[in-house]
């Protein structure tokens, strides 16, 4: 599958779970979804966030518990066979660990766009992500789903 076809099908298959699931994943809905695919939808909403805004923004819009914290990176490190990039999030989550209540506390926009420079390494990660990552993994986690689903 090529990147652009992975993209499509990332996409679409994420697209059908959050419709699924009413529209939103919530504490309520959370059981309908197998690992397998709450991997791919963390897969979803890291790549939608961090090529938006990095991970500061995939934290502040309520994400990082969800795609950092949880069995998302453990699982693509032991189980999806991705041990580089499930490593690559094990840092991004002590970085994050490190800093979340002040991550995540409400802000106006300008503390928001403040936080790019006073959590440079958090910024740093998204770059990392970016220039090293997406367009290597992305087709990884597309073809090995439809593995799984085939």
């Amino acid at each position: 599958m090529t990147y652009d076809e992975s993209v499509t099908y990332l996409n679409s298959v994420t697209d059908e779970i959050i419709s699924r699931i009413g529209g939103q994943l919530n504490e309520s809905n959370m059981d309908m979804l197998s690992l397998n695919e709450h991997c791919l939808l963390a897969y979803r909403y890291l790549r939608d966030e961090v090529m938006e805004g990095g991970f500061i923004q995939l934290i502040q819009n309520g994400y990082g518990p969800y795609v950092l914290l949880g069995p998302f990176p453990m699982l693509l490190k032991k189980e999806w066979g991705m041990k580089k990039f499930g490593q690559f999030l094990f840092d991004v989550s002590h970085e994050y660990k490190a800093h979340r209540e002040e991550l995540e506390a409400d802000k106006t926009e300008d503390e928001f766009m403040a936080q790019y420079e006073q959590f440079e390494a958090l910024n740093e990660y998204g770059d990392e992500y970016l220039d090293d990552y997406e367009e290597e993994v992305t087709p990884q986690i597309a073809n090995h789903y439809l593995s799984l689903t085939s």
